[in-house]
């Protein structure tokens, strides 16, 4: 069986990454290969981890560039890996809508919150669980969800409930929501959308 060949785009240090490595390792994403990462950071520890285990990673450094010319260089590498899909995992910088409907069904965000509470422009990051805090909820969690044109939405495809605890802080709750979420759903996610892709090309 040919795998879905599956690009990781990242922004920082590279847990969700990290997660997702570990889980191919343990055969859990059987439809899908993790072949390529790039980081919109120049320095990013994500790239030390994605060499660590053994897979091409590379900086598309979004400061200083315009939104074309970052694109374009994103695209270059994709093109080149022959990416099928691609897995945002902590990537912060914005793509237009131009990118995303080359993409039809093919790029999965995951989102530190249950959307649609919690989202929208600046909400990434701690400042999802700030705000969660702040207005008290009892339940927070994390989303996998399509991108296809729409802003922190598209369509959803797994949803995970995490409690919050008396006491919490935004960094422990961070925490929570990672192990609870996030490394758990993502793994599931790029494995049916792979899976997707892979009965596609059977026809």
């Amino acid at each position: 069986m040919e795998k879905a060949r599956i690009a990781v785009l990242v922004s920082g240090g590279g847990t969700n990454l990290e997660a997702l490595l570990n889980a191919q390792e343990a055969g859990k994403i059987p439809h899908g290969e993790i072949v390529l990462v790039l980081s919109s950071a120049a320095g990013a520890y994500a790239l030390d981890r994605a060499k660590n285990h053994g897979v091409p990673g590379f900086a598309v450094p979004r400061k200083g560039s315009t939104q074309a010319a970052f694109e374009a260089g994103l695209m270059e590498k994709l093109r080149e890996y022959r990416a099928d899909m691609i897995v945002l995992a902590g990537f912060l910088s914005i793509l237009t809508e131009d990118f995303v409907r080359r993409w039809p069904d093919r790029i999965i965000n995951v989102h530190p919150a249950l959307i649609p509470s919690f989202c929208g422009q600046g909400m990434y990051g701690l400042k999802v669980h700030e705000a969660a805090l702040e207005k008290g909820v009892k339940v927070t969690g994390a989303t996998v969800h399509l991108v296809n044109e729409i802003p922190d939405g598209g369509r959803i495809l797994l949803q995970r409930a995490v409690e919050v605890l008396p006491g919490d802080t935004p960094e422990v709750l961070q925490r929570r929501v990672m192990e609870q979420a996030e490394w758990v759903l993502l793994p599931q996610a790029a494995e049916l959308v792979a899976r997707s892709l892979c009965e596609e090309r059977k026809g």
